[in-house]
């Protein structure tokens, strides 16, 4: 019984913090499935702040669940254009498409339903179903999972380990509202309960905290070492035709799918640039080409790997009969702002309008 009460106590400190100190969201102003489901596959490896004005772009070209599985892919992915991790946009448009077409237009309430869904793991569906139905199902983020390994005091994240936390935080929720817990924790998380900096003084776990009391709470759990990421250097060709220039688009199985950008690739050893280039563009449209002056280069990060990208205008030996099995298109400097592109490429394109586009 006094187990029950302390479990009762933590869970109405929880609540009562969230109340009073939980982060103004945009998301958090309503209850509708389609709203929260797409803050959650936007907020996927990427920071609230950078989120919200996509959010709330999103939601101002397409309010409803409806207007997603009728837009063009193409479409959403220009509306996505700078968000990165373009998967989520792909599988949330296959998702709301079943949705429509399986369950009229309603998101699926039950878990295992829910969880088939392209794109929605156990987390998304743990986080959607809580907060919209209040259904006790903890949201396994790394925040809750780091609150919870301090809380507990686990050093390592077991598969176990983890099962237990899981276990830990559906007792809480007999107590109190699921969907306010799992925010509640992950807010804890955000704010409070950082990977290298605990605010224990601010936290409202902090008499129940194991990893406090240590006065070490920063070495829980233990941290895997990051491996550097490798480095490609990259050419890219804009090959004129008069007033337009050839872009390609990803295929979508591919890291990047369905945006478009300018023939090229990686350097081999041993190559010069311009040898590279030539022989890219060679490779991907069947095009011979002069390589003309440098544009310039452009550093950029992804999240595995990095790229210094170097770009040249070009223009055809003898013709411009392309052979490609990708989808390709000939455009004019304006029509860029019609179409999804890479970050890497909105880079180049500031190097462009101070230095003019043409070759």
């Amino acid at each position: 019984m006094n187990n029950m009460y302390n479990t009762n106590k933590i869970t109405e400190q929880l609540i009562t913090w969230y109340s009073k100190h939980k982060r103004d969201l945009p998301w958090r102003h309503s209850k509708d499935p389609y709203k929260i489901w797409l803050s959650e596959i936007m907020l996927q490896q990427t920071q609230v702040n950078t989120v919200i004005p996509y959010y709330k772009k999103w939601l101002n070209k397409y309010p409803t669940l409806k207007d997603v599985a009728h837009a063009a892919e193409g479409d959403l992915l220009k509306t996505w254009e700078g968000l990165g991790y373009y998967n989520r946009c792909r599988n949330f448009k296959k998702a709301c498409d079943i949705v429509l077409s399986d369950y009229t237009g309603k998101v699926p309430t039950d878990f295992h339903a829910f969880i088939k869904m392209p794109g929605v793991g156990e987390y998304i569906a743990a986080a959607v179903l809580s907060i919209v139905h209040d259904k006790s199902y903890p949201a396994l983020d790394g925040n809750i999972m780091r609150v919870l390994s301090r809380f507990m005091k686990k050093k390592t994240l077991s598969r176990y380990n983890k099962k237990v936390i899981y276990n830990h935080i559906c007792k809480w929720m007999k107590f109190g509202s699921p969907g306010d817990i799992n925010q509640a924790l992950m807010d804890i998380g955000s704010q409070i309960c950082k990977p290298n900096q605990a605010h224990c003084y601010k936290c409202p776990l902090e008499n129940s905290c194991r990893a406090t009391k240590t006065n070490l709470p920063e070495s829980y759990p233990t941290t895997k070492q990051n491996k550097p990421i490798p480095n490609y250097d990259v050419v890219t060709g804009i090959i004129w035709d008069r007033d337009q220039f050839l872009i390609l688009q990803r295929n979508e199985m591919n890291h990047l799918g369905g945006l478009w950008e300018f023939p090229g690739g990686k350097m081999k050893n041993g190559e010069s640039q311009s040898e590279a280039l030539i022989r890219e563009i060679k490779e991907e449209c069947g095009l011979e080409v002069y390589v003309k002056s440098k544009i310039g280069s452009i550093k950029h990060v992804y999240s595995h790997f990095s790229i210094h990208m170097t770009t040249f205008h070009c223009v055809s030996k003898n013709n411009t009969i392309i052979k490609t099995t990708q989808p390709y298109r000939w455009i004019k400097p304006i029509q860029i702002k019609d179409l999804p592109f890479p970050k890497a490429n909105h880079k180049l394109f500031s190097i462009l309008n101070k230095q003019g586009w043409h070759v």
